[in-house]
């Protein structure tokens, strides 16, 4: 395994993490600076997606296993803590099957794909809004800032789903025309 994959692997082990102290944060041992940490070891981990893809890229290390493993990674970490929140009952469940629903959708048709292309401009601001919403949502702040945390949430909602409907659009279409 490359260097690259296991920065990869590294991420997650914030997942665990994630799950049991933000579940814990709310539960039986209510604290601001639990929910602090999960903030900081979420926004660590996130920055890894980073990381690997450059090392990947610098070093030569682009391989098959990486290709399959940073994207399935990346959806555990997004969607361990949006699940957490939805059970601490920050936000609503639909929303969370809204972008779960993207992203099966998006890995469903890419394994019937011969080539895979890489994330565009908008896959690239739902990733990051994703992060933002959800670094914003975990960290205890007041009203207005936990209100400024669901308005990206609802900005990382629509592009997740524009994103999702941009990348599979230009295919169809291609597709429906080839077939024709």
């Amino acid at each position: 395994m490359t260097l690259a994959s296991w920065i990869t692997v590294s991420r997650l082990f914030a997942v665990p993490i994630l799950l049991w102290n933000l579940r814990w944060s709310v539960g039986l041992l209510p604290s601001e600076n639990l929910r602090w940490m999960c903030a900081i070891v979420f926004l660590l981990a996130a920055g890894t997606d980073w990381l690997d893809g450059y090392v990947a890229r610098r070093f030569n290390q682009v391989t098959d296993l990486g290709k399959v493993l940073d994207p399935l990674v990346d959806k555990l970490l997004i969607l361990t803590p949006l699940l957490c929140l939805v059970e601490l009952r920050e936000i609503p469940a639909w929303s969370v099957f809204l972008i779960l629903f993207r992203e099966l959708t998006i890995a469903g048709w890419r394994v019937n794909q011969t080539h895979v292309s890489g994330a565009n401009v908008w896959g690239k601001a739902k990733t990051v809004s994703q992060i933002a919403a959800i670094a914003l949502l975990i960290a205890p702040l007041d009203n207005t800032g936990h209100s400024i945390g669901l308005i990206v949430y609802g900005v990382a909602i629509a592009l997740t789903l524009i994103s999702g409907g941009l990348y599979l659009w230009p295919r169809t279409a291609k597709e429906e025309i080839s077939n024709s």
